[in-house]
């Protein structure tokens, strides 16, 4: 068990490409931190620096107080899970599982006691005398994490762990995490690109874009507070409506005008609104689509359906507003049924003050909350949108000269059986 500290590390490839941009993050022991965005953000790049298989090009890492700059990744007391498994396809279950131990010369007592709680743990009891090609895909991923859990590391990595797997298996896998982080009360560091992943399983979530970190937060505070016009859009599904909007200020009272609407800001918003003293200005507004609400009031803005989907619990409506697309979620109660709306059909829409987010046109920034740029440390943007105290700011780094970053190395040879599953421990030896 330990905390760990990111501070402003940085990783640029060839002296040219810039994979992460002035990272800062302070991790709590036994936190669940996620890191989520898109492909090429940088979340890959900045999990494999921590488990020391990136160098870093700047700045510090600390596992637990320790730098680890330069400790190889088998000195580092982490365990990581990867995406394609890694598992060794000529041993069985219980080999891969206990292979770690084996190479650190445990007792074979031992070894076969954290085996079978691993196994236990897991479910996985009776597919111990198994090899990984007589496993499903999330049979194997369970044996990958069950190979991480024996060695009782301080921190657990995760890459992207569960994006090999289909749609149900996710849905499950996911639960079987969550399940094991209360049974193995250590810290993770998980990476995906599924927003859903991110919100179920992370205490915070750290959300990048091009190798700079946008927001981190828990996923309330995300969801209901997004920094900026990026996380808006990339945290909640469907995604959230944007529109082109005029923001009002008379006195101390805000409201927001939409299509010939409107609509008074709730008391916390404009709060936090006159706290930066906010004028009238052209803004962005953002509406999530289950915060729309269709109705037969004259004030409300008014549209035509394009097309409605049922799915199942709710309907998605999708309507032309204000000359955009416009997406409105429409729950149904137990037993209410609907059909769709027809193509051109006219409907109304209008929403409440305390649903609607401003950002500023030219920044993208959410106008209740200080622009910081990007390179300013994120544990300083945290507090601005935390309704908790933020952690106490790590004390800045000594001045470290950068490093180019070497050629990869190449893997070591190993013998293997089944060329369809990848093998290889780089935390094993």
């Amino acid at each position: 068990m330990a905390n760990l500290s990111l501070r402003n590390v940085k990783k640029i490839y060839d002296n040219t490409v810039v994979a992460v941009q002035s990272f800062n993050l302070e991790i709590a022991d036994k936190e669940f931190i996620v890191l989520v965005g898109p492909s090429g953000c940088g979340k890959s790049t900045t999990l494999r620096m921590v488990a020391g298989l990136e160098d870093i090009t700047e700045g510090e890492i600390y596992i637990g107080g320790r730098k680890v700059n330069t400790v190889p990744p088998k000195d580092r007391d982490i365990a990581m899970v990867f995406q394609n498994y890694a598992l060794y396809p000529h041993m069985t279950v219980y080999d891969n599982i206990a292979y770690g131990l084996k190479l650190r010369k445990f007792p074979k007592r031992v070894i076969d006691q954290k085996v079978r709680e691993a196994a236990e743990i897991l479910d996985i009891s009776e597919l111990l005398k198994r090899k990984p090609k007589a496993l499903s895909g999330g049979q194997r991923q369970r044996v990958a994490i069950g190979r991480a859990i024996v060695r009782e590391p301080q921190v657990f990595l995760m890459d992207e762990p569960l994006s090999n797997l289909d749609a149900k298996l996710r849905n499950q896998m996911r639960s079987e995490i969550l399940k094991l982080r209360q049974k193995v009360n250590t810290t993770f560091i998980y990476v995906t690109h599924d927003q859903t992943e991110a919100m179920t399983l992370g205490d915070r979530i750290v959300i990048m874009k091009e190798g700079f970190v946008q927001q981190v937060g828990t996923p309330q505070e995300v969801f209901h507070h997004p920094s900026n016009l990026f996380v808006a859009g990339f945290i909640g599904t469907p995604q959230m409506n944007i529109f082109d909007a005029q923001l009002v200020r008379e006195n101390n009272r805000y409201f927001v005008e939409l299509g010939g609407v409107r609509v008074e800001l709730s008391p916390e918003k404009t709060a936090r609104l006159l706290g930066r003293n906010v004028e009238s200005q052209p803004v962005k507004l953002g509406l999530r689509p289950e915060h729309l609400t269709l109705t037969d009031q004259d004030n409300a803005i008014f549209a035509a359906v394009d097309v409605s989907e049922m799915m199942g619990s709710a309907v998605h409506i999708h309507v032309s507003a204000c000359g955009q697309d416009v997406v409105i979620v429409v729950p149904l109660s137990e037993e209410e049924e609907t059909e769709n709306l027809p193509m051109g059909q006219p409907v109304r829409f209008t929403f409440r003050g305390s649903a609607a987010h401003v950002f500023d046109v030219e920044k993208g920034h959410n106008l209740e909350y200080d622009w910081k740029p990007m390179e300013t440390p994120v544990e300083e943007i945290a507090a601005e949108v935390s309704a908790e105290e933020a952690p106490p700011e790590a004390p800045p780094p000594e001045p470290e000269a950068p490093v180019p970053a070497p050629a990869p190395e190449a893997a070591p040879e190993t013998k293997m059986v089944d060329r369809a599953a990848p093998v290889g421990d780089p935390f094993a030896d």
